[in-house]
């Protein structure tokens, strides 16, 4: 039952660092959620590593499912329960990506985005950049087997969103990223940014 859960940190950025692009094709990822409500979810994930698409505003999850049909060779469905905590409920099975492709054609409230991994310090961090209607959000993950604690924090990382619910990749299909992004930011230059103080020592990366 433990490998059940997820733990994770996730925080907002305003871009992806230069130095964690290396010109290869990040993973591109097309899902779409059948069920986006409290923080439960059914999600249907596509992935390829053999494309690079530019994520704006303009960059639609299913235009870009039916250009690169082909290019998808992974595919998953996952359900999640509500986050607490950083911890997730998650149990997630591989799908064929046909079948997977149609199921999203066919439904849901798609998002696609480019995943950009890296190490930073002690950990591995998955950079995501979104496009559609949640360009340019870029958000950062920190995910372990155990709860994530005395997390070295990357300098890119702006402020931990992790308790945040309209960040969550289902949070953002029902509600995507450009209805809220000038209240974030009026959020962020009133209150600052913030880092929690449950998940042991924060470490800022030097």
């Amino acid at each position: 039952m433990r490998d059940d859960f997820e733990y994770e940190r996730r925080f907002f950025c305003h871009e992806l660092p230069a130095e964690l692009d290396d010109g290869a094709p990040p993973i591109l990822i097309v899902q779409s959620y059948y069920v986006h409500a409290d923080n439960y979810a059914l999600r249907i994930r596509l992935k390829s590593n053999t494309v690079r698409e530019a994520m704006t505003p303009r960059t639609d999850a299913i235009d870009v499912l039916n250009n690169h049909r082909d290019a998808f060779s992974q595919a998953c469905v996952t359900v999640k329960g509500p986050s607490v905590g950083g911890t997730r409920y998650e149990v997630e099975k591989d799908i064929d990506p046909d079948i997977a492709a149609e199921l999203v054609l066919r439904g849901g409230a798609p998002i696609v985005k480019n995943r950009f991994n890296a190490w930073i310090g002690e950990d591995g961090w998955s950079i995501d950049v979104f496009g559609g209607r949640n360009a340019p959000l870029v958000v950062a993950e920190a995910e372990r087997s155990s709860p994530v604690t005395n997390l070295i924090i990357p300098r890119f990382c702006v402020s931990e969103i992790t308790d945040d619910v309209r960040f969550s990749n289902d949070g953002l299909a029902a509600r995507p990223y450009a209805d809220w992004a000038a209240d974030y930011a009026r959020e962020l230059e009133e209150d600052g940014p913030r880092l929690l103080t449950f998940f042991g020592k924060n470490r800022r990366e030097e």
